[in-house]
């Protein structure tokens, strides 16, 4: 009767070593998923740092006149009344050729 018993304990045994080890449910999947989660977390405190820039470009905008200015200025290219605008064009390098037609997107 002992014999059986031990027996049994000892298939148990390694039934349940052979799913822990195996690839549905076993270490292997543990650490994927451990691989996962870490990057979904750098991830997430990626997008948390864009998400505090972002809040703090909202408040400038809201809050204070030189924001809304600068940001004008940089992504509209508006200018005050009486300002001059120059701008300054390089000339191209002695190797490349001439520059492309440039082409209109009125869709005539």
């Amino acid at each position: 009767m002992l014999r059986w018993v031990a027996l049994i304990l000892l298939l148990l045994l390694i039934g349940l070593q052979l799913k822990l080890w195996g690839r549905h449910g076993g270490m292997h999947e543990v650490d994927a998923l451990r691989v996962a989660v870490q990057k979904q977390h750098d991830e997430n405190d990626r997008l948390i740092q864009r998400n505090e820039a972002l809040g703090a470009d909202v408040k400038d905008l809201k809050n204070g006149e030189q924001a809304v200015e600068a940001r004008a200025r940089s992504e509209l290219g508006l200018i005050k009344p009486g300002e001059v605008f120059y701008q300054v064009v390089e000339k191209p390098a002695a190797g490349s050729s001439s520059p492309a037609p440039a082409t209109s997107s009125s869709g005539q």
